[in-house]
């Protein structure tokens, strides 16, 4: 299947090549911002705050980073907003916002672990997740420089050569991605899940980058993937990436992809890996 052919909408008060524009200056701060991590990184990392849980990390790169790719996108796009993990929401007037993830993968980056991103989409319309369109990102792998790229419409590339997803293969012939969260209790919520899947599947891989997982998905690296609770900034590049070059992103019952849950894969497997995941209520924190 190739790239989802979009509709002139999509785009909202932008031309195809204003989009194609945006794509381009992604990958530019995402590669610049990319740099900065790689060449900064001492041999010990410290962290510099928590978030959700004593294991949910801020490094002083997260910030030096986000700082980084506000001052490379707004510098060349001062009208824009931003929407970063780190320091949150600055409107802009031009009805496109940069959705910025300054280090996926902070836990492996402190740890050394080569999997961790910087994520840049642009989006239009209001500044929420649940309404907004993705026309262009860009998921810059730090450690071995892969990129990838995706404008709406334009079709996703890794590092310049075009991505098509390939052939579906059954659940049972899957490879199956997926990640967890920081808090006890949804980790339990998790592990139960996961008691469910991993049956079903070919065997269940964990990268720590939700950005990598979904553009994994596009590269064939993954076949599927699903994970509850990502954020914005997690799933806005890479879900466009994924979507372009042919894949499904959706969520359960229904609705969006989003913190509830997120389920990739080819549009023939992903109803599969859907069902089994409806079933096992992996969209609930609840026990059981």
């Amino acid at each position: 299947m190739g790239p989802v052919q979009t509709r002139p909408q999509d785009l909202g008060h932008l031309t195809p090549d204003e989009v194609a524009a945006l794509a381009v200056l992604a990958e530019r701060a995402a590669r610049e911002a990319g740099a900065l991590v790689r060449g900064g990184r001492p041999d010990r990392v410290d962290v510099s705050a928590t978030k959700s849980s004593p294991v949910d990390v801020v490094t002083e790169m997260d910030l030096a980073s986000e700082r980084l790719l506000v001052q490379v996108l707004l510098g060349e796009r001062p009208d824009d907003g931003v929407l970063g993990e780190e320091d949150g929401l600055r409107a802009g007037t031009s009805g496109v916002t940069w959705v910025v993830d300054p280090i996926d993968g902070t836990v492996n980056y402190l740890y050394g672990v080569p999997a961790y991103a910087v994520s840049v989409a642009a989006v239009v319309g209001d500044p929420d997740p649940a309404t907004w369109t993705v026309v262009a990102g860009a998921v810059h792998a730090v450690p071995d420089g892969r990129t990838w790229t995706a404008a709406r419409g334009h079709g996703a590339r890794l590092d310049g050569r075009a991505l098509t997803i390939g052939e579906p293969r059954p659940l049972a012939q899957s490879l199956c991605g997926t990640g967890f969260g920081y808090r006890a209790e949804r980790r339990r919520a998790q592990a139960r899940v996961l008691g469910h899947v991993l049956p079903l599947v070919r065997d269940i891989r964990r990268i720590g980058s939700a950005a990598m997982d979904l553009c994994s998905v596009a590269s064939g690296q993954l076949d599927v993937y699903y994970e509850r609770g990502l954020n914005p900034w997690d799933l806005a590049a890479a879900s466009l990436v994924a979507e372009e070059a042919g894949a499904a992103v959706v969520g359960l019952r229904g609705t969006r992809a989003g913190a509830a849950m997120t389920v990739a894969g080819h549009p023939d497997t992903v109803p599969a890996l859907v069902e089994v995941l409806e079933a096992a209520g992996a969209d609930s924190d609840e026990p059981a």
